[in-house]
């Protein structure tokens, strides 16, 4: 059996990560988009500590040879260089190319007396409402630091010279971390933290203030609901709301500090806030820079030019859209075409005489979600709404709940997973009656349906009245009406259409390779092109490496963990991997088999994850539409000839800005092969 080689998964999405820095790096993305990227780069940081780091962390991740833990060593090395990476790039390219167009942000320095007073009006009016002070020494109930809240822990010395360490909660999940100041033409920005540090004196005011350091921590954020409960729908939602308080007082993974914090002093808050078994890593002298987000002055020319969303041109006045899916598949390409045919279908099932039920499965939904409306006003109207609610959602647990809660007080039937097999598949289903004939029209993603991240998701959405593959969607969700945490025999699909996590997707796909590697043998054209977020599951990686070896030319966009090793002899000298980091967040599904130029490609929502594969239920479904799969092959091509966005990943985990003569932008070139098709559209209407 051969031997294959593989990238580790977690140093993979630390590769990832500094692909995002990359941008902030890069002077052709204007400045505040710069400043963003460094933001979701802190974001994903944070993740890592709270959901990988306790991976990495953990003993069966020792090397018995060394008895070092060589992947977490790693990662922490990596980790430290790119910090250093965004504190350099921030101090001696972002902030000076501010200071040119006339921003000044007050990052670590000493604040004006020009904008004094206002700040003080800022701590005095909207500030002190807020604070909270913990005495290390003196709390009788104990100080436990919440998961990744900003603190300053303040050293205070009295007129003894006695010194003690106070501890300030910094309000930024109810304030703005940033405030903009507007003083004779001047533009100012402040951190909040600077707001409290610079009126300390009004807190204590009979003590000498020797120093201000900000700290945070971050902690683990598994949760661990009892099976025994799994089966009682109300016990489940109470005990995940039980998990969520305690999610923030999860162990601590990371103990982050300015520097400069004397000795004594650290060691006294790691024993105080019993950090002892976290990584104490000296930052920068700001944290959570993932609220630079909300990086106030939005100048205009500073900002990615507006990208206005195509219309789709699905929605014809004489025609309703169920009519028109009828007669064709149709396809919505979000962000570059905008949400409305996917409200309109919920919204027309809602009030369409002839629908009788209506299936979804919901991941992810929009804080104020106007699809979730529509179900519960197609269940107010009479209609049978079966909704799939996924309360293990990470980080979108509470919204969930929340919005089950609403839809079964409207008379919604919520389905929720249970504890092993979490339902991640983007799907629904409307059963109409007409003339005393049932029929189904059915909706397949790559994404969420949620109309929020639809604004910068890169998602492909299929709406379709095949009743061959809806007719087995229809048994999928008979399925997961019985809440079973793996199909048994008795729960047999034969899925002919749908490939289906637990069911035969990932035989169905090492088939499809498979054939590749026959035709190739055969002397046919062979080839596969695979876009994804994420690759880590080792068994179809193990398949590709055997395509390479039968020399098949396989193309990989993967944005996120990789953890195939492209451009090995013997083993993968045939694969290239490509990710795509720029404005939207690639994020769709499509996988391409050439099939000796009888090409069959299938979308949906499963990466080739071990989780996806082995532990939730996935759909991918093919396009037939002729027309649609020749749009969608155009844009994968046009993502392989991006010089400009791309990097290839090589056989060191390096990203490596692609070469090329001609500039390709990707997503600028995809939105504007979808605004020329939109355009041959309405002609074709005209005529």
């Amino acid at each position: 059996m051969t031997e294959y080689t593989f990238f580790n998964r977690d140093l993979s999405w630390l590769s990832f990560n500094e692909r995002v820095l990359m941008e902030a790096e890069n002077e052709q993305v204007p400045l505040l988009e710069r400043i963003r990227f460094l933001s979701i780069y802190s974001s994903n940081l944070d993740e890592f500590y709270r959901v990988r780091m306790p991976v990495l962390m953990a003993i069966d991740n020792f090397d018995e040879r060394t008895g070092l833990n060589n992947n977490y060593y790693k990662a922490q090395f990596l980790i430290n260089q790119q910090q250093q990476k965004f504190g350099h790039l921030l101090a001696n390219q972002l902030l000076p190319a501010l200071k040119a167009k006339d921003i000044h942000w007050l990052y670590n320095e000493a604040i004006p007396e020009l904008i004094i007073d206002e700040l003080s009006r800022i701590f005095f009016t909207e500030v002190l409402a807020y604070i909270r002070l913990f005495s290390v020494a003196k709390d009788e109930d104990g100080f436990f630091a919440e998961n990744n809240r900003l603190y300053q822990a303040v050293i205070l010395s009295d007129a003894a010279g006695i010194e003690r360490l106070e501890i300030i909660t910094l309000p930024s999940d109810v304030l703005p971390r940033l405030y903009a100041v507007n003083k004779e033409d001047q533009k100012y920005v402040v951190f909040l933290d600077d707001i409290i540090r610079n009126n300390l004196n009004y807190l204590f005011p009979a003590e000498e203030i020797k120093g201000v350091f900000n700290i945070k921590i971050t902690r683990n954020a598994e949760m661990n609901i009892k099976e025994e409960i799994e089966d009682l729908d109300e016990d489940i939602t109470i005990a995940l709301e039980k998990e969520l308080k305690k999610r923030d007082l999860g162990t601590a993974t990371r103990f982050l500090c300015q520097p400069g914090i004397p000795l004594r002093h650290l060691y006294k808050i790691i024993y105080a806030l019993n950090l002892a078994n976290s990584s104490v890593v000296e930052g920068g002298y700001y944290h959570n820079m993932k609220d630079l987000s909300n990086f106030p002055f939005q100048e205009v020319g500073l900002n990615y030019p507006k990208w206005p969303a195509l219309p789709n041109l699905l929605l014809k006045k004489e025609e309703t859209l169920f009519e028109q899916i009828f007669k064709k598949d149709l396809m919505v390409h979000v962000p570059y075409q905008n949400y409305d045919p996917i409200l309109r279908f919920f919204n027309e099932a809602a009030n369409d005489s002839f629908t009788e039920e209506i299936y979804v499965t919901l991941y992810r939904v929009a804080d104020n979600s106007r699809i979730v409306n529509a179900l519960m006003t197609a269940a107010k109207n009479g209609k049978k709404v079966t909704v799939m609610v996924e309360l293990k959602a990470r980080f979108d647990e509470a919204n969930n709940i929340k919005w089950a809660s609403r839809m079964k007080a409207a008379g919604v039937k919520i389905i929720y997973s249970n504890k092993e097999l979490k339902v991640h598949a983007k799907v629904a289903l409307v059963k109409r009656r007409v003339s005393n004939q049932s029929h189904y029209l059915g909706l397949l993603a790559t994404g969420n349906l949620n109309e929020s991240t639809a604004r910068f998701y890169t998602d492909h959405i299929l709406l379709t009245a095949n009743q061959a593959m809806l007719g087995e969607l229809k048994q999928l969700f008979g399925f997961l009406s019985k809440k079973k945490k793996k199909p048994l025999l008795e729960d047999a699909i034969n899925f002919e259409h749908l490939l289906v996590a637990q069911f035969n997707l990932q035989q169905k796909f090492i088939a499809l390779i498979d054939r590749e590697i026959v035709n190739a043998k055969k002397g046919l054209q062979a080839g596969i092109i695979i876009k994804m977020n994420n690759l880590e599951e080792r068994v179809l990686i193990s398949k590709l490496y055997e395509a390479s070896a039968a020399g098949i030319k396989i193309q990989l966009l993967i944005r996120s963990v990789c953890c195939l090793i492209p451009g090995i002899e013997g083993q993968s000298e045939n694969i290239t991997v490509t990710r795509i980091v720029d404005r939207y967040l690639e994020h769709g599904r499509i996988f391409l088999f050439h099939n000796n130029g009888e090409e069959d490609l299938f979308m949906g929502s499963a990466d080739w994850m071990n989780r996806n594969i082995y532990g939730r239920i996935e759909v991918c479904f093919p396009i037939y539409n002729e027309e649609l799969k020749i749009r969608l092959i155009e844009i994968l091509n046009l993502q392989l000839r991006d010089t400009v966005q791309a990097v290839e990943l090589n056989e060191e985990m390096q990203n490596n800005y692609c070469a090329g003569e001609v500039k390709v932008r990707s997503q600028q070139a995809i939105y504007d092969y979808l605004k020329e098709t939109t355009l041959h559209t309405i002609e074709n209407n005209v005529s």
